[in-house]
């Protein structure tokens, strides 16, 4: 069976965005802090280079929660088709956790966004289906990559821990459940701790 995955950048004290996130600020306040590591920060070493590979692998399909596809709440009442530009970094079917139906989106360079009411269980058997045996990623944010985790449907998780204090925000591990993962690769660099973590059993 294809690997799911999940590839998250954290702050030391578990958060993966900060409070108060918004059209202008889509990381919350002081959340550009825990992803210097792979946007051009002057400090990235190698260390960096390889994480960002290991985030950047293609994958099948993937799975995210409303909240990282945009800003918009409730019902869709203006026009959006996701943070990133005409051709997004996905290039794959990307399944978008809702409350509210949408009608999918087709972007350039093979990205489609299709929005699914029924729960990330649904979400996730959709894309398995599509991922075919090029495997799943779960893209985020907190709340869908908390859902998966108590799922048990990741088999490798891979932290970037920033060391910077976020305080407040979206936490990614509240209401998780329990789960075991052991260390199989860490990397070290000032703007981050790389650790991919595999599943036990």
């Amino acid at each position: 069976m294809p690997d799911t995955t999940c590839h998250m950048s954290v702050s030391v004290d578990g958060f993966v965005a900060g409070p108060d996130q918004s059209l202008e600020n889509p990381l919350g306040r002081g959340g550009i802090a825990v992803h210097t590591w792979h946007i051009g920060d002057p400090r990235a070493t190698e260390a960096d280079d390889i994480a960002n590979g290991w985030l950047m692998r293609p994958r099948g399909a993937y799975v995210m929660g409303r909240n990282m596809f945009g800003p918009i709440r409730g019902e869709w009442d203006q026009e959006w088709q996701g943070w990133w530009g005409a051709e997004p970094p996905y290039h794959a079917p990307v399944f978008v956790l809702t409350h509210h139906a949408h009608e999918p989106i087709e972007m350039e360079g093979g990205t489609s966004f299709h929005f699914v009411t029924d729960g990330f269980d649904a979400a996730y058997a959709r894309a398995r289906e599509a991922a075919g045996d090029a495997g799943v990623d779960i893209a985020g944010g907190a709340a869908t990559v908390r859902q998966a985790l108590a799922a048990g449907v990741i088999d490798e998780l891979t932290l970037d821990i920033a060391p910077v204090l976020l305080g407040s925000g979206e936490r990614i591990f509240d209401g998780s459940g329990s789960f075991g993962f052991e260390p199989v690769e860490v990397l070290h660099s000032p703007l981050a701790t790389h650790i991919r973590y595999r599943r036990l059993g």
